[in-house]
């Protein structure tokens, strides 16, 4: 991966309790760990000797958007102009559930146009990223 050309940001819902932010921050970026392991870099041992998981290698901001603009953007990313981005979406549907096997049945039952997107990791070529979130402010 050439982390030069590569762009990885996060685009939150701003109103949301900084909880329900925490939380889908947390969520998407074990999600984004899993889907893109070669950005996770080795482990680290400190001065003292003591070991530290490795870390994404490069930068991801978390950047401020309203419910409007995170769907306006997630639609956009089903074009096929996006279809190589790594995309990982957090909904309220999906923040609602119990267990994963309630989320399953839920979201097969719902259509996307109902779904409310708490937030979206988005994650490839710089260009493209910069395309749909290029002019957004960073989530302060």
């Amino acid at each position: 991966m050439d982390l030069q050309n590569e762009k990885c940001v996060m685009v939150i819902d701003e109103n949301l309790p900084l909880g329900i932010i925490a939380n889908t921050a947390a969520i998407m970026g074990i999600t984004l760990g899993k889907q893109m392991p070669e950005v996770v870099g080795a482990n680290v041992t400190d001065q003292s000797g003591n070991q530290h998981l490795g870390i994404i290698e490069f930068p991801v901001p978390i950047l401020k958007g309203t419910p409007e603009l995170i769907k306006e953007i997630r639609e956009k990313l089903y074009q096929p102009e996006f279809q190589d981005l790594v995309v990982v979406d957090f909904s309220d549907l999906a923040q609602g559930c119990k267990t994963y096997n309630e989320f399953i049945e839920k979201m097969a039952g719902v259509p996307e146009s109902m779904l409310q997107y708490f937030g979206l990791a988005i994650c490839g070529a710089k260009k493209k990223v910069n395309k749909l979130t290029g002019s957004m402010p960073l989530l302060r």
